[in-house]
Order: C-alpha cells, then structure tokens, then sequence
C-alpha cells in the first residue's frame, strides 16, 4: 500500500534564564505568515540535512542571536493535527538553562524581536501550542531540581549561598529547608566556598560560592541520592 505522508519536523527551544530573582523565559515575535506578531519559542523546521540538535542551534543563533552549552531533549508534540497552522508538524523540543543576565539577544530571520519575559508574565497567547509547551517544560524543570541540582546553570560562577536558595524556592514555589540543604549540598562538595565576598548591603559581607561541575559529574557517573526537603 502506498503511504501518501506530508508531514514536516520542527525543533522548538524552551531557554530558562534567571534575573532579578526571577525565573525568565525566552520568547521572539513572528516576523511573517498567519501568527505574525505573536510571541513565540523560538523554533522551525528541521532541514533534510541536519541533525535535531543542530537545528535547535542554528534557529536559537538566527533568531535570538545566543548559544547555548546545554540542550536537554523534552517532548515531542504532535498529537495536535492542528498544532500549526500551515499544515501537519510534529515538533521535537528542547530546554536549556542559561546565565540570562550574560547573553545579548540580536532578534533575526523571520524574528521580529526577542525578549526575555518573567515566567508568571509570558504573554497570554502564545503562538501555536507553545503555551502549553513551555508549562511541560516548567514542570520538567521543577521536578528535575527536586532531585538533580541543574539550577547552578542559571547562576553566575560566584554566587552568594542565599542566591542559590532563592533560585530554588523561586522555581519550585515553596520554601525548602533552608539548613538541610545547605548541609546536603556541601557534603556532596559539589558546591565550595571561596575566599571571595558579594557585595555588602548591610551587616556582614557573605562569603560567594562556586559550582564544582567535575565533582557533579563524577557523583552521577557513580550514581547517587539529591533530594530536597520542603519547610
């Protein structure tokens, strides 16, 4: 039997970056075509002679202007016939988790703009399924921090020990045991002390931290326990 298929393949990228001790996500306007003007992943069609990861590459460059270190592989969305309007898609999505405050957007190709927007004021259509893309994407990031510590992505090198707290809370929408998690992340040793201090606002100047990333990847080559405990 012969197989009359018109279907195309798209990638999509869900980028979470952290500013102001808010978790932001980055989103481009529609430059062309049906949704043009709305706000939108940043995302397209895969071409025949590239790989999904490359094509997630090639669309964050073309239309934000950024690189990314870290893909992670989310979904594939495409029970939806109707998820895109300009015929059957099936789309591959990716998250990754930036330094936000260290990128400089450039919104290019068919992007009218890109912009990074606080995660509890995304606009309220986003174009095609994206919206609800982006909360299977949040909800994969909430659940992976309760037992894998992927939020040192979000953060600069140095960091204050109450910043990474901040994230945490800020992203899981609860408070944690502040001192548990403290404990459990320094005898892990994945997270050290410096001899350098943040700023000082008022009282004592804290001492930064930084993230040991060959610590980490030594602990999940060999497998082990990172569980939060809730106030």
């Amino acid at each position: 039997m012969e197989l009359n298929q018109n279907i195309h393949v798209a990638v999509d990228a869900i980028v979470f970056g952290y500013t102001a001790g808010k978790l932001h996500v980055l989103l481009i306007k529609q430059k062309y075509g049906l949704l043009k003007n709305k706000w939108a992943l940043v995302g397209g069609f895969v071409k025949d002679d590239e790989s999904l990861v490359d094509a997630v590459h090639r669309e964050l460059y073309e239309e934000a202007g950024i690189r990314v270190n870290y893909l992670e592989q989310l979904y594939t969305f495409g029970d939806a016939l109707d998820r895109d309007p300009r015929g059957r898609v099936i789309s591959v999505a990716y998250f990754a988790l930036v330094n936000s405050t260290t990128l400089e957007l450039k919104a290019d190709t068919d992007a009218e703009d890109a912009a990074w927007f606080p995660i509890d004021a995304v606009p309220d259509e986003l174009a095609f399924d994206h919206a609800h893309i982006l909360r299977t994407a949040h909800q994969r990031l909430q659940s992976k921090l309760t037992y894998q510590p992927v939020g040192f992505d979000l953060l600069p090198e140095r960091f204050l020990f109450s910043e990474l707290e901040h994230l945490y809370t800020t992203i899981l929408g609860k408070e944690i045991d502040r001192r548990n998690f403290r404990k459990k992340m320094l005898s892990f040793g994945i997270v050290e002390e410096t001899n350098e201090f943040g700023d000082k606002k008022s009282g004592r100047p804290a001492k930064l931290f930084t993230f040991n990333k060959l610590k980490y990847n030594e602990l999940v080559e060999n497998g082990f326990l990172f569980e939060i405990n809730f106030a």
